[in-house]
């Protein structure tokens, strides 16, 4: 079985077990991101150097696909209704019909409700004085994290993404040329000449309008942003819909419904009372984790190969990965894969004293493979 070998944290950090970096070059080869209609690096790739210099186009392309969603920072008080529907087969919990809404004011806070066909409901205060919540359970199911997170901040910050490897490629997507941008949280990862390697995010961009267009965290997992007929806000144009596909299926579909400058807002809404006041700080919500873990029943040599399964869960504030599910389930490894993941512990991913959290993790399970 693996054992932990380093923790490095961040927005796609990783935890790299020994066999999967400890080898030098006596690495063996892992065999290549499964074929999907949105897998769209499947040519030449471009490194790019550490040097500031070689890396200046790509981090302001990120940069500028990042502004689109950060409505906050608009300084504009506004009203965000969305609609989204889930249907992951049960593989993750609350399928069915959601509703969700934002009233934001710059100098009250965030107040957003979300709620359920299937009987999910939360109300939470983000304030300066912390954050707040009240509802069916203290924890946020993973697909309503997924609905805002791929709605609030998507792509990793300008920092994050320039302390790891950046390699680009162009593609084609929708009749458009697109900017694909290969970030992955190892300085010097071993990544295939040709196509995305397995421990690589994948941002697809466009560059004439700076627009997000395919986002994908992990090989299996697909999101698609469409703004035909967006809503703007100040200089700020969200999509109208956003679909999310995992191993070529589509399991939510998220539609932004209407967004409405307000100069104010009922006070009532930022007001801590209540449950709320008696249940104390929630819950926050954080990035996400991926990890890499090799299995191997002796020492891994260049003439073996490797293939991978990713398994995607929430990491609840007690440690526990629930709601896990392999993005490869057609694979032969698939539920040993979700058994390693699930019996892992997450506890050094927790500062000693830190306030409760949750996130996403994303496990990579590399199994040996025949030739």
């Amino acid at each position: 079985m693996p054992t932990n070998r380093r923790l490095a944290t961040g927005m796609l950090c990783a935890i790299v077990w020994a066999g999967a970096a400890a080898f030098g070059k006596d690495l063996p080869t892992v065999l290549p991101v499964p074929p999907d209609p949105l897998e769209l690096v499947t040519g030449p790739v471009q490194i790019h150097p550490v040097q500031p210099q070689d890396r200046q186009g790509a981090l302001q392309l990120l940069e500028r696909a990042r502004d689109q969603f950060a409505l906050r920072s608009a300084k504009q008080g506004y009203d965000l209704k969305i609609n989204f529907t889930v249907d992951s087969g049960g593989q993750t919990n609350y399928d069915g019909a959601w509703e969700m809404e934002d009233s934001s004011i710059p100098e009250k806070g965030l107040h957003w409700t979300a709620k359920s066909a299937s009987g999910y409901t939360v109300t939470r205060l983000s304030l300066t004085a912390g954050i707040f919540s009240e509802g069916t359970a203290n924890s946020i199911p993973l697909r309503l994290q997924e609905a805002r997170g791929l709605l609030n901040h998507p792509l990793p910050s300008l920092d994050y993404a320039n302390r790891g490897s950046i390699r680009t490629s162009t593609a084609s997507f929708r009749g458009a040329t697109v900017t694909c941008l290969l970030l992955s949280r190892l300085q010097n990862p071993t990544n295939p000449p040709l196509g995305r390697g397995w421990d690589e995010a994948e941002e697809c961009i466009d560059p004439q309008t700076g627009r997000l267009q395919v986002h994908s965290e992990v090989p299996g997992r697909y999101v698609v942003y469409d703004y035909s007929n967006g809503f703007s806000l100040a200089d700020r144009i969200l999509p109208r819909s956003i679909t999310v596909t995992e191993a070529g299926r589509v399991v939510s579909r998220i539609s932004v419904e209407s967004l409405t400058p307000i100069t104010a807002a009922d006070p009532n809404l930022f007001v801590i009372a209540g449950a709320m006041q008696a249940a104390g700080a929630a819950v926050s919500i954080g990035g996400a984790e991926r990890i890499s873990r090799v299995h191997r029943p002796k020492k891994l040599t260049s003439g073996m190969a490797l293939r991978a399964v990713c398994i995607f869960g929430v990491l609840t504030p007690t440690g526990q990965l629930a709601e896990a599910h392999s993005l490869q389930p057609s694979d032969p490894a698939s539920n040993a894969a979700l058994l390693d993941a699930e019996a892992i512990d997450f506890s050094p991913l927790a500062a000693p004293g830190a306030p409760p959290e949750q996130r996403f993790v994303f496990v990579i399970e590399k199994f040996l493979a025949k030739r």
